[in-house]
């Protein structure tokens, strides 16, 4: 998604487990789905966490109302890709804080799925282009970062030994979607149009923008198109990717 013409490096594919941690119902779907859809097509498990359930993303809507809403939303979008375990954490939506309680419920996430990849939303301060990313963003990537040290420390959070959940030290690597600094990418040539399709069943959220289906569409192909030519196919995701 970056105007750099850099070239960019396919992603690993020797690994069988991905957790992609996000902040909130829609950010998987703007931009990475279409790598988890075809992840799963290869028979890869990947499961979604969230912050949040997006109460305070449709301004037409009470909160109690769209965290019902985005949630359903949410689950039905990514089954279209594929992915059947959706968990939401349940911090405040657009006042998520950085900070221990949030590095622990992600840390007990990694523990029970045991992931090798695990996808995060962008954590940077600016968008591919410039533009300003958001505090939650910021907030949940990078503590899905310190989790995935956390996850493999036993003698942090100790408590979480008290629920049998071991440590795990099998994170191999974390993909950042939608980074400004963009490493590695997936070519999502034969998944593109379950990207999309995932990205509408969020119909309630994209009318609270108002955007129309075909807006989304033209978004996710701009991006798609722009990614492919640096990795050299017509249609791609991109991600940073951060090997630990």
């Amino acid at each position: 998604m970056s105007d750099d013409p850099a070239l960019l490096l396919p992603m690993p594919e020797d690994w069988r487990r991905a957790l992609a941690v996000v902040a909130h119902p829609d950010d998987m779907e703007y931009g990475g789905s279409g790598a988890i859809a075809r992840w799963t097509g290869e028979g890869r498990e990947v499961a979604y966490l969230l912050a949040t359930r997006g109460e305070a993303g449709i301004d037409g809507m009470s909160p109690e109302e769209a965290a019902t809403v985005r949630e359903r939303e949410q689950i039905e979008s990514a089954a279209v890709v594929g992915v059947e375990t959706v968990e939401f954490l349940d911090h405040p939506d657009g006042v998520v804080e950085y900070g221990l309680p949030l590095r622990r419920d992600i840390a007990a996430a990694i523990r029970r799925h045991r992931p090798e990849l695990v996808v995060i939303g962008n954590h940077r301060e600016t968008w591919p282009g410039g533009g300003l990313n958001m505090a939650d963003h910021r907030h949940v990537g990078q503590a899905a970062l310190d989790a995935v040290r956390d996850a493999g420390n036993r003698w942090v959070f100790r408590d979480l030994l008290d629920e049998g959940l071991d440590p795990w030290q099998g994170v191999r690597w974390v993909a950042v979607a939608a980074s400004p600094l963009s490493t590695h990418a997936v070519d999502i040539g034969d998944t593109f149009e379950r990207a999309v399709e995932s990205l509408h069943r969020h119909c309630a959220y994209l009318r609270g923008l108002g955007q129309t289906e075909d807006d989304a569409r033209r978004f996710l192909r701009e991006f798609a198109e722009t990614s492919g030519r640096r990795f050299g196919v017509a249609l791609a995701t991109e991600f940073e990717l951060i090997a630990l």
